[in-house]
């Protein structure tokens, strides 16, 4: 998995590449840090091809701490990764664009 930040002053945008699973989420968490200052935040899925559970829990509570800070939206899913958004209930959670 690859990750590339671009921070705008207090936009954050997360572009990933690859698979978020078992493997690589722990790495995805870190990337995205503590997010002290960022009041909105953009994960770029354009690259991700799967996500399991344990990516689906580095964006739940990534959400929720933008809850708290400011806005979070995903965008650029692929219809693969939709659909574990759409079985799994993420997308009554989530704002995806």
């Amino acid at each position: 998995m690859t990750v590339t930040k671009t921070n705008e002053s207090n936009k954050l945008t997360v572009a990933i590449e690859g698979r978020i699973d078992t493997t690589t989420a722990p790495q995805l968490e870190a990337e995205i840090g503590e997010l002290e200052g960022v009041n909105e935040l953009v994960l770029d899925f354009a690259g991700v091809e799967y996500i399991s559970s344990a990516g689906l829990r580095v964006v739940l509570k990534t959400q929720k701490i933008m809850n708290v800070n400011g806005e979070m939206k995903l965008i650029n899913v692929n219809g693969d990764v939709m659909d574990v958004f759409d079985i799994t209930g993420f997308v009554d959670i989530l704002t995806i664009e």
